[in-house]
């Protein structure tokens, strides 16, 4: 008895015991938990996320440019994403979204609980259980992370923790929002608004159910599902969120099918820096941009990175004039290129004209040279000889043409005189009375040819220089458009205004037509007039009020530039013309109209800059002037339909324009550059088109004149531009100011014909 008594004794301590054991380790065990996440949080197991950093996320956003129309014309990124809110998000995505990710979004803070255990039970075979908010904060504070066990369960923890962390800091539509704009969906696109840009090449509110569906189905794996590699498996992932959406009750099984149904239908267009709109634009302003952040600095004294802030620089540029620019550009320049390959076709020397062997040398040593295979062969540290003789051997390659990019095989040599042969073309357009630039198309095409002829190049203006002389003639000799003077042979001699030898001017038709007003005189561009403007005046006089009208560039002080022997740029030209325009006040070129930081509050404003230049009375006979040459000068072919000489490649005519419009042709020595100035009340554009080399030309002025290479340019620009109402471009007459004190209109000729401009102290000056 006494044995067995002992035995139970023996079972009851040993029952007592291993409960006792049991509770103590589940103790321990609870404790350890406890501590393993309380030290966790506290970042002894690799940094944690402050409360500052949960604040503000490194969100490395990119920069957005953005047009006074409100469209992003453009990105400056390293990484392509672009933030939005939880209102700039369709509602069939954000509910695709929630059915197929994390369908108790709503119910849980952070963990889901039940999906948790399902996926420990299931040993993760039935589903993993991280909730959107968990992932959203591996990809903002951890990204994939270790396949080591032991390291994927802490990292775990952590994305745990943070996720609860989050649903305190943020209500559930912002985690949603901040998810979308930080999922990678390949192709250079990071976030929502990124990727529906990239492959429908639409905003993110804009998108159908059915690419909702597909976007929230590349949430998976954007590597697996990417669309352009594999359109049969993405289809079928859309297709199963489709069904999650059913589910969820958010569509019907017959939407369902309808939209099962349909093809994976993109309009891809891969975002880069060298392709879409405005891309001679946007590298002007990245230029700009760079010297902007050196001198407006953070609130801590940091510079602002244009790659990674998420900057919204918002500009003056209309997205809709761009859009008519480019299209005016690449019309015009497609139908005159095929003219310049047929007159070079039989050139031995083609696209160069009438030039030595020498200077053929050294103008394709020096492309050469500039060339980005003689830069990489050079740090190479090949020689000079190794380097010359590479562009002689053929290589396969990929070409400009205007009927799209061809794969072909020739020699890098070949290729630089091949791509001599297009002609180039700068356009701006601007509001005279803001200054406000409203497109910027700098070349044909970015990706191939870099150098900006808008804001970089300077070239020859020709006759469209001569407007700035009949002005200073104007203000400092009294006289009116009326006026008459001789166009006759006439010379200044040497010693005369610094000319080192007797300079006698011809015209272009080397024609004389006896007396005519000023206004006939540069309607037709006539040679002598100008040069007797410019003696009169003094070159000095000239070149002043050429600087006070914007013009940066060296001006020679000789009476040559009447002619047009001075080099200017696109956007001087336009700057200057627009005060004649804006009744005599310059206003600086505007292509800014304030920057945000990421939280969208201003952190720059430009001031307008602006100056009184001419007084009313003298801008608005400038413009009478240059009324005269579209109504019966070099631009009257912008009001008629009888054709002419070269018409095959007046792109887009008849014009038949009917408004008022003041303009201004040229054309430099041997066709090199063609111009054309058209201005109406409220917009001013400038056209310049030639060959990058000026000895790559037209050999006649049928198609080499400004008439024939720029002008169908602008009238096709301003023919899309008035056929868009909403652009609101003025086709009414320009202002005209009270008590006009100059006479512009010229409906009678003088009782007394006299050449004004001579005085009795000079008459010989001016003798046939």
């Amino acid at each position: 008895m006494a044995a067995k008594k002992n035995n139970q004794t023996n079972t009851v301590k040993d029952i007592n015991y291993y409960k006792k054991k049991f509770w103590r380790i589940f103790a321990y065990s609870l404790l350890g938990v406890l501590a393993f996440f309380l030290f966790a949080s506290w970042g002894l197991f690799g940094s944690m996320p402050s409360f500052e950093d949960l604040e503000n996320p490194d969100s490395n956003l990119a920069t957005e440019i953005i047009s006074s129309d409100g469209v992003v014309i453009g990105k400056y990124f390293k990484t392509n994403r672009s933030q939005l809110k939880y209102s700039d998000l369709p509602k069939s995505l954000v509910e695709a979204l929630v059915a197929t990710e994390d369908a108790r979004f709503y119910e849980h803070s952070g963990i889901d609980g039940r999906g948790t255990l399902r996926a420990v039970f299931s040993l993760g075979t039935n589903g993993g259980a991280s909730t959107l908010t968990q992932q959203l904060a591996k990809q903002l504070f951890h990204g994939e992370g270790s396949r080591f066990l032991p390291f994927r369960i802490l990292q775990k923890v952590k994305e745990w923790i943070i996720a609860i962390r989050l649903e305190r800091q943020y209500t559930k539509n912002e985690i949603i929002a901040m998810y979308c704009n930080v999922y990678d969906f390949g192709n250079y696109s990071v976030g929502v608004s990124s990727a529906a840009q990239t492959y429908f090449s639409k905003d993110p509110k804009d998108l159908t159910i059915d690419e909702s569906a597909m976007l929230v189905g590349m949430f998976k794996n954007s590597g697996l599902y990417n669309p352009v590699r594999n359109p049969e498996g993405v289809k079928n992932r859309r297709n199963v969120v489709l069904g999650q959406m059913v589910k969820a009750k958010m569509i019907s099984e017959a939407e369902k099918e309808r939209l099962q149904a349909l093809p994976i239908a993109l309009k891809f267009k891969l975002e880069s820096h060298r392709e879409g709109t405005a891309t001679y634009f946007r590298e002007y302003l990245r230029d700009y941009l760079k010297k902007w952040v050196t001198e407006n600095k953070k609130p801590d004294g940091t510079e602002y990175d244009i790659y990674k802030d998420g900057l919204r620089i918002y500009t003056t540029i209309d997205s809709r004039m761009q859009k008519y620019a480019e299209e005016a550009v690449a019309e015009h320049m497609k139908n005159l290129q095929q003219q310049f390959f047929i007159e070079q076709k039989n050139n031995k020397n083609a696209p160069f004209v009438n030039i030595t062997q020498a200077e053929t040398d050294r103008i394709m040593t020096q492309a050469m040279k500039n060339s980005v295979r003689w830069a990489q062969m050079k740090e190479m540290d090949k020689s000079e000889d190794d380097i010359i003789a590479s562009f002689k051997v053929k290589t396969k390659m990929r070409v400009f043409t205007w009927k799209g990019e061809r794969d072909t095989v020739m020699t890098p040599f070949d290729s630089i005189r091949y791509y001599k042969h297009f002609l180039q073309s700068g356009l701006m357009a601007m509001e005279p009375q803001t200054g406000n630039i409203k497109a910027w198309v700098g070349g044909i095409n970015y990706k191939y040819f870099q150098y900006d002829h808008v804001g970089q190049g300077a070239r020859q203006v020709g006759s469209t220089f001569k407007p700035f002389v009949y002005a200073t003639a104007i203000e400092e000799l009294n006289m009116s458009p009326c006026d008459s003077i001789l166009d006759g042979p006439f010379m200044i001699h040497k010693g005369r205004h610094h000319v080192t030898e007797d300079w006698e001017p011809r015209n272009s038709d080397y024609r004389y037509r006896g007396m005519v007003t000023l206004k006939q005189a540069l309607a037709n561009s006539i040679n002598t007039v100008s040069a007797k403007l410019i003696d009169r005046t003094s070159p000095e006089a000239v070149v002043d009020l050429t600087r006070k009208l914007g013009v940066k560039t060296e001006i020679p002080v000789q009476p040559s530039i009447a002619l047009g022997a001075v080099d200017i740029t696109v956007e001087d030209m336009v700057a200057a013309y627009s005060t004649f325009a804006n009744q005599g006040v310059y206003v600086k070129p505007q292509f800014l109209s304030r920057i945000e930081n990421k939280s969208g509050e201003v952190i720059y404003e430009p001031i307008p800059e602006s100056h009184d230049v001419l007084n009313k009375d003298i801008a608005f006979a400038v413009i009478k002037l240059l009324e005269g040459v579209t109504e019966t000068g070099s631009g009257a072919r912008l009001r008629t339909q009888g054709g002419g000489s070269g018409d095959n490649r007046w792109t887009g005519y008849p014009y038949m324009f009917k408004n008022p419009i003041a303009g201004k042709t040229g054309t430099t020595q041997n066709q090199s550059d063609g111009w054309f100035m058209g201005m109406v009340p409220n917009l001013v554009t400038g056209v310049w088109v030639g060959c990058e080399d000026r000895s790559a030309r037209f050999k006649s002025l049928t198609y080499g004149q400004g008439a024939t290479a720029a002008l169908p340019v602008w009238a096709y620009f301003m023919k899309l531009c008035y056929a868009d109402k909403d652009l609101q471009v003025s086709n009414s007459e320009f202002e005209r100011p009270a008590n006009l004190s100059i006479k512009v209109d010229c409906y009678q000729r003088p009782a007394v014909v006299k050449d004004t401009t001579q005085t009795e102290q000079n008459t010989d000056e001016f003798e046939l």
